[in-house]
């Protein structure tokens, strides 16, 4: 019996998968360093921060750092934008991540498919700041291509970076772009692992591929898109602060459209050099989060248990 015990130990548990835990090391040191570790550094939303006090010695001010983030008169503009935008990009990113695993699980040519994924994949690895200076050569006012072309066509140039408007599509756009190839390798993964019997029963009932996508893939996709959704919900008050701040900058002309609680936190930050003022939206962003990803995880298990997180 006491043997029998021991098996069932922490240190038994370790050796027996040790090859598994070993591969989860990198990405547990990762959280930890990065995630975990900088936590209680979350106190210089309540202090007035100085170099000489540094994190823990500066002197406490409570919730003056918060007030100034809430009386800065822009607390309810870059909330909605933030949320707004991540809703857009979420469900776009999501029906059209789902649309392209489809597709290219039903492409017959393996040199075609392999050759599609990797066009699309390769996005996902160019940064931010050389997307931005792509964009900026193509779209400038007076020496972009494409507003040189249109003059030579003796045809008005764009002015993209003086027109809010036209970025309610751009950015949507370029997240997209930029994400599609490695979010729909996620739902092609899933569609991977479908039982090809389905398939073929369904085949043999007559069933032709669009009514075989709509009654068998998509429904088995469903658990993983949920998944998926709620994740990205936690992070719906956590803006793209890279693609905003490397396509805009500090343009005052699209700050009411484009501005979010990244980029208003960073200028502040940068003008009034005020860490706790930048940590007190930090938690803000952070607190919105956990009750959105509560109340939404509530929802899920409320209509079907089986699809929550927890």
């Amino acid at each position: 019996m006491q043997r029998a015990l021991k098996k069932k130990g922490f240190l038994y548990e370790i050796m027996k998968n040790r090859i598994l835990y070993l591969m989860f090391l990198p990405v547990g040191i990762y959280f930890l360093v990065l995630a975990y570790l900088p936590m209680p550094g979350i106190v210089i939303a309540f202090k007035e921060y100085s170099y000489d006090g540094g994190i823990f010695g500066s002197k406490w001010n409570g919730i003056e750092n918060f007030k100034y983030f809430f009386e800065s008169g822009k607390l309810w503009l870059v909330t909605k934008n933030t949320v707004l935008y991540n809703l857009v990009f979420l469900t776009v990113s999501t029906i059209l991540s789902v649309i392209v695993a489809i597709l290219i699980a039903e492409m017959v040519g393996k040199y075609f498919k392999k050759t599609a994924q990797t066009f699309m994949f390769l996005p996902y690895f160019i940064s931010w700041v050389t997307v931005s200076a792509f964009f900026y050569n193509i779209f400038n006012y007076d020496y972009g291509a494409l507003n040189t072309w249109l003059k030579s066509l003796g045809a008005e140039p764009i002015d993209i970076y003086s027109n809010p408007s036209m970025w309610l599509i751009l950015l949507p756009l370029f997240y997209v772009w930029k994400g599609i190839g490695f979010s729909s390798v996620l739902y092609l993964s899933a569609i991977m692992g479908i039982d090809h019997e389905s398939y073929e029963s369904a085949k043999i009932d007559g069933a032709n591929l669009y009514q075989r996508i709509w009654y068998i893939t998509i429904p088995m996709l469903k658990p993983t898109i949920i998944t998926l959704v709620l994740l990205g919900l936690s992070r719906i008050m956590r803006g793209e602060f890279d693609m905003f701040y490397q396509l805009i900058g500090d343009n005052g002309l699209l700050a009411d459209t484009t501005d979010i609680i990244d980029t208003f936190v960073f200028r502040s930050l940068i003008f009034a050099n005020d860490f706790g003022m930048a940590s007190a939206g930090g938690v803000y962003q952070s607190v919105l989060s956990f009750f959105i990803i509560y109340a939404v995880n509530w929802g899920v298990k409320k209509w079907n248990s089986d699809y929550a997180l927890y």
